[in-house]
């Protein structure tokens, strides 16, 4: 697994964890919605990727 990858896993984590803190998710349901938040974070970065390789043009 590459290094954005990685990254992108451990902030998913983070945010799914702090939604189970906050009780907006339950472990229950984990399995449910936890690959809404990776595809968002990942999507995120992947947009972001493209903004700076146009800029870098």
């Amino acid at each position: 697994m590459e290094r954005t990858e990685k990254e992108i896993l451990q902030v998913s984590k983070e945010i799914a964890v702090k939604f189970i803190e906050t009780q907006r998710i339950s472990p229950s349901n984990f399995a449910e919605i936890f690959p809404s938040i990776y595809k968002i974070v990942f999507d995120t970065v992947v947009q972001g990727q493209n903004i700076l390789h146009e800029k870098n043009k």
